[in-house]
């Protein structure tokens, strides 16, 4: 019973075609383009880079997305070789089984619960906090009590601690039980989502522009130096550790795409339109990224991100700075609810399926991979995860669980680099329609992009990742590798 076993290719692939007890194939590549955007324009953009300005890069943030891109595009191409290769549910799980054996594919699978989970919790308290800002600055009314939109970990200036971030619970709620009627009802959903908040993006960028005040801009890249949060956390400001650290920070807006490949069981002609879903999502995001950070950044100060504009910086910066323009900011607010709930749909999308690959493999109950009989979805794998996403976002403070997912998710991509090269190697003969040119430089430079970022982090996240990493060999040990299908052979029918 070795912790090194690999899963042989030939019953993945056996396993993708036998689609019809399984997962229904409906999404196209235009489908699956939308989901990337869906889950790549959100929290990341909205949010996250007035985070990353005010904590690491001030300006030169658009510098953190343009690395935080190069390590998602040679991450992308090695995503594209393998979901069009092994178009099953599963993602990097899937592929380092093949490859790395069933303890590391273990360990990967375990990650991405951190990947997920932790980043629909992080948009979950995103969507949290501009509901507030809906309530109090478009429909004039009270927000929702401090104590009830805020977790037990934070404290308002009057000395209101919070209790549980019910808004977070209850969009987190919504989303896994539309998840649960239909992928094709989510995507259709979706689709809608994105056409509005990309034309809001464009709108920013657009009206945005001539509002750039250039002192703002002043050093583009501020000099080195430490800035302390309301945590007590150090982070490296400024220089070139400023940027990796908001690359880093900033990474976390990229993870969409990735999510695209955990729907490959339910892509009509998976080997076609996986990479243009993948790849086709990262290249429009990229682009409307850099040029959103660019106007956000010219526009609004360093100390608003600190201060006043932090918990729904793009409102904030248009209604103090763009005269005029109010209505922008209402309907960005508007627009931005509607997008983040799109994010918060496709991340749970990638858990519940990476819990129903595992399920199916044993290395988790076997009731995720439990199909509803109508909706052919993986709804017992959704209802446990709406459980830890619902407590994550309910309970733990929003930037915590953002740098959480960043170093989760860059992880998961080091070893998704790694299993090209070794697939390469290993399968030299297999069907590939879509293949990462300059192999192994690509996949190497990749991981090393990846790994450059995991470092700018800082300490406190690779702790966690650790403590998060040692739990998750406990549980294989205890559970998992006793369960394993690979394993015992004799206990499947």
């Amino acid at each position: 019973m070795s912790i090194w076993n690999k899963k042989p290719l030939i019953k993945l692939l056996a396993e993708a075609e036998d689609s019809e007890k399984g997962l229904k194939r409906t999404l196209t590549a235009w489908s699956l383009i939308a989901l990337g955007i869906g889950a790549i324009i959100g929290a990341g953009l909205f949010v996250r880079t007035a985070t990353a300005a005010a904590q690491s890069a001030g300006p030169s943030v658009t510098l953190a997305f343009v690395v935080a891109a190069i390590g998602c595009a040679l991450a992308g191409l090695c995503y594209a070789e393998l979901s069009s290769s092994i178009p099953i549910s599963g993602s990097a799980y899937t592929y380092t089984y093949a490859t790395m054996g069933e303890f590391l594919a273990w360990i990967i699978g375990w990650d991405l619960i951190l990947e997920y989970a932790v980043g629909g919790a992080t948009v979950g308290i995103a969507w949290s906090e501009y509901l507030n800002d809906l309530l109090v600055n478009i429909l004039h009314t009270n927000p929702i009590p401090f104590e009830y939109s805020h977790s037990p970990f934070q404290t308002s200036p009057e000395g209101v601690h919070g209790i549980i971030n019910l808004p977070a619970l209850f969009i987190v709620t919504i989303i896994s039980l539309l998840l649960i009627k239909g992928i094709q009802e989510s995507a259709f959903v979706n689709g809608l989502i994105v056409i509005l908040k990309t034309t809001i993006v464009i709108l920013i960028i657009y009206i945005g522009w001539k509002f750039i005040n250039p002192v703002n801009h002043t050093p583009y890249i501020p000099q080195s130096s430490v800035f302390t949060d309301e945590h007590g956390i150090d982070h490296s400001f400024g220089g070139i550790m400023g940027i990796l650290g908001a690359a880093g920070t900033v990474f976390f807006a990229f993870i969409g795409f990735d999510a695209v490949s955990t729907a490959a069981q339910e892509t009509k002609n998976p080997k076609k339109a996986m990479p243009i879903g993948i790849l086709g999502s990262l290249a429009i995001c990229t682009v409307l990224y850099i040029l959103f950070a660019h106007v956000l950044t010219g526009v609004a100060t360093v100390e608003d991100f600190r201060t006043g504009g932090k918990e729904a910086s793009v409102a904030f910066a248009i209604n103090k700075y763009m005269i005029g323009y109010e209505w922008l900011g209402e309907f960005v607010t508007i627009a931005i609810l509607a997008g983040f709930s799109s994010v918060i749909l496709v991340l749970l999308l990638g858990q519940s399926r990476v819990f129903y690959a595992m399920g199916r493999d044993g290395l988790l109950p076997k009731m995720f991979s439990d199909v509803h009989p109508k909706f052919k979805t993986p709804y017992k794998a959704n209802l446990a995860i709406l459980v830890i996403v619902g407590g994550f976002a309910a309970f733990i403070p929003g930037d915590i669980v953002g740098d959480m997912t960043s170093i989760g998710t860059l992880f998961a991509f080091v070893l998704v680099c790694i299993s090209v090269i070794i697939l390469r190697k290993k399968e030299p003969n297999m069907v590939r329609e879509f293949k990462t040119p300059f192999v192994p430089f690509i996949p190497i430079l990749g991981a090393l992009v990846c790994l450059a970022m995991m470092y700018g982090l800082g300490w406190i996240n690779w702790l966690r990742l650790l403590i998060w990493m040692g739990l998750g060999i406990v549980v294989y040990f205890s559970f998992s590798r006793k369960n394993s299908v690979l394993n015992n052979p004799q206990e499947t029918k």
